[in-house]
């Protein structure tokens, strides 16, 4: 079996009130899909305190979070539902 170049996905932001439908590059990071869905959704980039966001992926289909290291093309299939959620720093602050 062929492996697809591109994959067509859909992105929701955590509360499910944004959803995009993308066509991402086989071949590239997850970690570089979040920042370009979280760009095109237009996400928050900081937080209230106006320190930096990062995002991860959750892939719905298998109930886990998507390292950033990994290749879509390994991870991902047709027409899977990922959820952008930022990752909470508990107690962290800037003393």
């Amino acid at each position: 079996m062929i492996k697809p170049l591109i994959i067509p996905i859909k992105a929701s932001d955590v509360s499910g009130q944004r959803s995009f439908q993308a066509n991402i590059p086989a071949d590239a990071r997850v970690g570089e899909v979040v920042s370009t869905l979280v760009d095109r959704m237009r996400l928050t980039r900081n937080d209230g305190a106006g320190q930096p966001l990062v995002y991860s992926a959750r892939l719905e289909r298998e109930g886990r979070h998507l390292n950033v290291s990994e290749i879509a093309g390994e991870a991902l299939q047709p027409n899977d539902e990922i959820t952008l959620q930022p990752d909470i720093q508990a107690g962290a602050h800037n003393a």
